[in-house]
């Protein structure tokens, strides 16, 4: 067994375990994963709807639409009728979504800084960039 695989592994065991008790546990929401997945569409220049937010959680079709309209519920997300296709509804944040993606980003940054307080700024860079690559990898296959 390749000790690094098997560390990372740990590693990424741990992660999800201190995600759902402690480090990030009150950011974990399920109307911010959905605000998360509409900011990145509205980023990335990509229309977001149920579907995308299915394909992107990785949930079905149903359980989407539940996730969405906790979003709308909560006032961070809004439906609006596609101008190129009425039939179909696109999901966009409101001012209180695109406030709310703000502290968000503040919250986690301030765990992470916390969580690399003694660390170098060249590690901090290397970490950054290998574990973007990581994940745009981990999470394609």
């Amino acid at each position: 067994m390749d000790y690094h695989l098997a560390a990372v592994e740990q590693a990424l065991i741990a992660m999800r375990r201190s995600q759902s008790r402690r480090a990030l546990a009150e950011l974990a929401v399920p109307a911010f994963d959905v605000l998360d997945v509409v900011e990145t569409a509205e980023r990335t220049g990509l229309q977001a709807t149920v579907s995308s937010v299915a394909s992107a959680l990785h949930v079905d079709q149903p359980r989407a639409s539940k996730l969405v309209t906790s979003a709308v519920d909560a006032g961070l997300v809004s439906r609006v009728a596609d101008k190129a296709d009425g039939r179909r509804v696109l999901l966009v944040r409101t001012p209180r979504g695109r406030a709310t993606s703000a502290e968000l980003h503040r919250a986690r940054q301030a765990a992470c800084a916390t969580a690399m307080a003694d660390w170098s700024d060249a590690e901090r860079v290397a970490f950054a960039e290998l574990l973007t690559r990581f994940v745009a990898v981990f999470g394609a296959r």
